[in-house]
């Protein structure tokens, strides 16, 4: 048995259509992403599991039992879903201790004593227990929402961009830690972000919204590697779609020479198609007769990211070790290496 299923949720705000037949399962201790651009429908639809929007159709089952159907919806505190929101929203007025108890205070005080110090062991926080929001840093006071979220044992937790408010460089961290403690602690989750680098980092399977339709749920590598639409290739990962032509199962010739591959869509012989061409894709080869201008250069340590101007107008984006280090303005050899072909017929 699943133990959250969404199955074809559509929702309505003030009569506008926000999301369509949207459909997903996830099993115990599994975390789930809702990845998309801004006015996707990710929020609205994180709102509906969580029992504060209402669908218009559909149903959402949590552990077998059905808590909204459309016609039925079991209230939002019924619904043993645990929530960690952007801001924290930790009451500054409480220690850490209060924060994390703030939902399991029907308990005894022992049972409830011993669950936060469970909690605060995981993440190493029992010396911190007697603090107060302001006087923990921005990772300690994530980590004391999360705990407050995980408190009351929920069924689900929903995660709703927790990690935007912090830099990049603690996002990082924040991400794998927060990962670690749920799966240490076996909870089932969903996060909403727009940021593909917290998805990849964080989910087991993930789903892209295109303005409320759901255009895949898949793993990480399957949607870099075998995107389902235009827009889940766009959208996932760095690439540019570059024009070709299908000359038999494997084979597309692009400006870039002819490429061999599996094709991973079944399209017939002769079709004019889009290629998806990653920069790992893109070998700097000095020694190639194609050869494109250097638009723009971006130092990642390791390698250059080149963005080139092909002779044919096409822009591509090419992975270089550091040490080759080209100009503006510079025309370099590259040559294509694709042995998974992702295409789209031109007309799509």
């Amino acid at each position: 048995m699943n133990q959250f299923e969404l199955d074809q949720v559509s929702i309505n705000i003030e009569q506008t259509p926000i999301v369509h037949e949207v459909s997903f399962t996830l099993d115990e201790g599994q975390i789930g992403c809702l990845l998309g651009p801004s006015g996707s429908g990710k929020t609205t639809l994180l709102r509906a599991i969580a029992g504060f929007q209402p669908i218009r159709q559909g149903r959402i089952t949590m552990r077998g039992e059905i808590v909204d159907d459309a016609t039925r919806s079991l209230a939002a505190e019924k619904r043993r879903i645990g929530m960690m929101f952007q801001d924290l929203a930790l009451f500054p007025h409480l220690s850490v201790a209060d924060n994390i108890a703030f939902g399991i205070r029907k308990l005894d005080k022992r049972k409830m004593n011993q669950r936060i110090d469970e909690l605060l062991t995981i993440v190493n926080m029992r010396s911190l227990k007697n603090q107060y929001p302001h006087e923990l840093s921005g990772g300690q006071q994530q980590r004391v929402a999360l705990m407050r979220a995980m408190a009351p044992g929920p069924d689900l937790i929903l995660l709703d961009e927790p990690f935007s408010s912090q830099d990049t460089e603690l996002r990082v961290q924040l991400v794998q830690e927060v990962r670690e403690i749920l799966k240490e602690d076996s909870v089932t989750a969903i996060l909403v972000t727009h940021d593909q680098n917290e998805a990849f980092a964080i989910a087991d399977v993930i789903g892209v919204l295109n303005n409320g339709w759901l255009s895949q749920w898949d793993s990480a590598y399957n949607l870099y590697h075998t995107p389902q639409d235009r827009f889940v290739a766009d959208f996932v990962g760095e690439g540019v779609f570059i024009c070709g032509n299908i000359i038999d199962d494997n084979t597309v010739q692009t400006e870039l020479g002819n490429v061999k591959g599996e094709l991973a869509r079944d399209l017939p012989g002769g079709m004019q198609v889009d290629l998806l061409v990653r920069p790992d894709d893109i070998i700097h080869d000095d020694y190639s007769t194609y050869r494109g201008t250097v638009l723009k250069k971006s130092f990642r340590g390791a390698d250059h990211l080149y963005t080139l101007r092909m002779p044919g107008g096409t822009n591509v984006m090419c992975l270089a070790p550091s040490h080759h280090d080209h100009k503006i303005g510079e025309r370099i050899g590259v040559r294509l290496k694709v042995d998974h072909l992702v295409a789209f017929p031109q007309s799509q």
